[in-house]
């Protein structure tokens, strides 16, 4: 059977930040396709929706803008789970915010370069063939889920992470936020917690497109195979909530909770506020940081 190539649609207005991506990509095994406005954009995901591996899109342009074509995306149940990188030349915080908030896998601020765009390319479709992979699995396991009141899971590689995710995300009412917050609080149980990882060095590594090898390296040595994280389920009524714990010495959570200006146009370091706003009714720290509880009330509970 012959390798997918992954495709890619490249929608932007310019001819000359057409030419620029595509040049950038050029070499690096994706087909890509050229949309010159939203609606030939629209036109091409809606006639094809399974034919696209992510989209890079530009947010301003007449007609239908960047925005707009990203809400339809993320409408749209057969479209949904398509990484959207929005390119911007606005570097406005709010602005930023806005195209995250609805749902774009990262924004790329023009002028561009090479090395970021290729690594958030592989990134997002690495990202996109697990997302898939573990919806299909999902599927399979919620009859058995329907009655489980309590669980207790450990867990120490990124990969153990993201199956429990999509296991866990099964209990709840809304399944593809749900997986999205806990993988994320998993992922930074394993990263930051278990084996050290640092902001400014997670940040490096994404830019050189080395995070993975780095978990697997640290994975390997003595002073981190013995060291799991954990995650705790428990339901009560209809109220869920997720424990999960790593043996890291913790870190200072509170300016993470809320989406920071500081951090809008950097590569990674939204994602327990994302978190915190889309994928959980609650969401604290316990001890030194190295312990967060997660709680889904369903909105028919919540009180003001």
């Amino acid at each position: 059977m012959s390798k997918h190539q992954p495709v890619l649609l490249i929608v932007d207005d310019d001819p000359f930040a057409q030419e620029v991506i595509s040049e950038f990509l050029d070499g690096q095994g994706y087909q890509l396709v050229v949309a010159s406005c939203g609606e030939e954009a629209w036109d091409k995901l809606q006639a094809e929706p399974d034919k696209f591996d992510a989209v890079l899109l530009d947010r301003v342009m007449p007609g239908i803008d960047g925005l707009e074509v990203l809400q339809r995306i993320k409408q749209s149940e057969e479209l949904k789970l398509l990484p959207v990188i929005m390119q911007t030349a606005a570097s406005a915080p709010a602005q930023v915010a806005e195209v995250l908030r609805a749902g774009a896998y990262y924004c790329l601020a023009k002028p561009f370069v090479p090395g970021e765009i290729r690594a958030v390319v592989a990134t997002a479709l690495r990202d996109r063939v697990e997302r898939i992979t573990e919806t299909r699995d999902a599927e399979y396991r919620l009859l058995a889920l329907n009655h489980l009141d309590e669980a207790h899971f450990t867990f120490r590689t990124t990969e153990e992470a993201r199956a429990l995710a999509v296991l866990l995300a099964c209990l709840c009412p809304s399944r593809a936020t749900a997986q999205m917050g806990l993988l994320e609080l998993m992922l930074n149980a394993i990263e930051h917690g278990n084996l050290g990882i640092t902001y400014d060095e997670k940040t490096r590594l994404i830019a050189e497109d080395r995070l993975q090898a780095e978990i697997k390296r640290r994975l390997s040595l003595p002073e981190y195979a013995e060291k799991i994280a954990t995650v705790q389920f428990r339901r009560a009524g209809k109220t869920l909530s997720f424990t999960i714990k790593d043996e890291g010495q913790g870190f200072d959570w509170k300016p993470f909770l809320e989406m920071s200006m500081d951090r809008l146009m950097e590569n990674h370091g939204r994602g327990i506020a994302i978190s915190r706003r889309v994928s959980f009714s609650r969401l604290e720290y316990r001890d030194s940081g190295n312990c967060a509880e997660a709680t889904i009330i369903p909105a028919t509970l919540l009180v003001d």
